[in-house]
């Protein structure tokens, strides 16, 4: 059996199990608490160390696997409920979620995962905050359509000024990260090639999904939670419907899709022949949404910028 071990990720602590000894132990979320627990790791010797993503409270310890070189496979929070549940386990405590965590490695046999590059966490991080900039643009310019005081309407103009402003420099920094990494740049220059996929969409794929570009496009669709998911038993066939997949990547190619069906021509008759057959629009714009995260896939695959031949 692996000797593996599962961490429950908190903001403040850090619970450890390895599956072969049942032992548990807890570390703080710091540095200090990190270091402790590599070397709790290397005492063990841990083929494999499992985690929940857990937005920013994870990433320390990721990096600090990372660093030293300890092999790991973060895993899907709602994946690993699931599992605890399949397997009998109701309660949800920190001890008990790091033994399913580490349950969930050896059973389903979780393989390492590659290290994300640095850059990537300080781009995610940038994205986040440039969503709520963009939430903040939304609620200003909301409030200034029922605001009736010349007190509030000026303070809403300035903040408004405000937000565009950091919205700028976010865009700024994100372009100048981007073009410090010469195969991130290539990308970019790809993506920014196929129609109706502007310079923030290419942020946005770049930054939400990494791995385009290393899969097949049913891979990809998957990814993305583009690709219909069949639903069907003995002589029953439900609709097929899509489900999961990187929501902030499908909800950034959604105004491109729009675009695109206006502008051209292929991906126009495309969308007109569905809705023809049947399909409610919503399903045909899925459908190019689709067919657009396969052409930046193959495109990235092969290296090479979008042609009419790609259409």
């Amino acid at each position: 059996m692996y000797n593996i071990i599962g961490i429950d990720v908190s903001k403040d602590w850090l619970d450890a199990c390895c599956l072969s000894t049942t032992e548990h132990r807890q570390f703080a979320n710091d540095g200090r608490g990190l270091r402790a627990l590599r070397q709790w790791i290397a005492t063990n010797r841990a083929s494999l160390v499992v985690f929940e993503a857990s937005g920013i409270y994870h990433r320390r310890l990721e990096d600090s696997l990372s660093t030293a070189t300890i092999p790991y496979a973060k895993v899907n929070p709602r994946q690993a409920r699931r599992f605890a549940e399949a397997t009998g386990k109701i309660a949800k405590t920190d001890r008990g979620d790091a033994r399913i965590l580490a349950r969930m490695g050896a059973v389903l046999e979780l393989k390492a995962q590659t290290p994300k590059a640095e850059y990537l966490n300080a781009l995610r991080e940038m994205a986040t905050a440039r969503r709520g900039l963009i939430k903040d643009r939304v609620t200003v310019k909301t409030r200034m359509q029922t605001t009736t005081q010349t007190l509030l309407k000026r303070q809403l103009r300035e903040r408004l000024t405000q937000v565009e402003k950091h919205l700028e420099q976010i865009d700024k920094a994100i372009t100048e990260l981007i073009c410090h990494d010469d195969q991130l740049a290539e990308k970019f220059e790809i993506l920014t090639s196929v129609p109706g996929i502007s310079k923030v969409t290419a942020f946005s794929m770049l930054i939400e999904m990494p791995e385009l570009g290393t899969m097949s496009g049913k891979q990809a669709a998957c990814l993305a939670g583009l690709a219909p998911i069949s639903r069907q038993s003995g002589k029953w066939q439900g609709k097929e419907r899509i489900r999961g997949g990187r929501a902030f990547f499908r909800r950034a190619m959604y105004m491109p899709a729009l675009c695109v069906i206006r502008h051209d021509l292929s991906a126009k008759r495309k969308y007109d022949q569905l809705v023809q057959a049947g399909k409610p629009p919503k399903v045909a714009l899925t459908a190019i949404m689709r067919k657009l995260v396969v052409v930046a896939n193959a495109l990235l695959r092969d290296g090479r910028k979008w042609s009419e031949s790609c259409a």
